[in-house]
């Protein structure tokens, strides 16, 4: 599957990154991110959907905690969500 992983880039360059998927031939796409970049992937799912690619739709969401290890060495948890994006017909 195609995921792409967002981060700490402006959200068109997740939105392209998406669209590029589309044109390529793929009919899926999954936006991933974790922490403080949740927003941006809710941000660019919503773009691609009223904008870029009309008819295309939110098939699932899923959300979950990750324990990760900080520069400490401390146990943390952050948040992910992993938003699934269907071109439509």
């Amino acid at each position: 599957r195609d995921t792409i992983f967002v981060g700490s880039k402006p959200v068109m360059n997740y939105v392209l990154a998406v669209v590029t998927q589309f044109n390529e031939g793929s009919n899926s796409v999954i936006l991933r991110a974790r922490g403080k970049a949740i927003s941006r992937a809710v941000d660019a799912a919503e773009i691609v959907r009223n904008r870029f690619v009309p008819g295309s739709i939110v098939k699932d969401i899923q959300i979950s905690t990750e324990e990760i290890e900080n520069y400490n060495n401390e146990k943390t948890n952050v948040s992910i969500i992993e938003i699934f994006i269907e071109k439509g017909e």
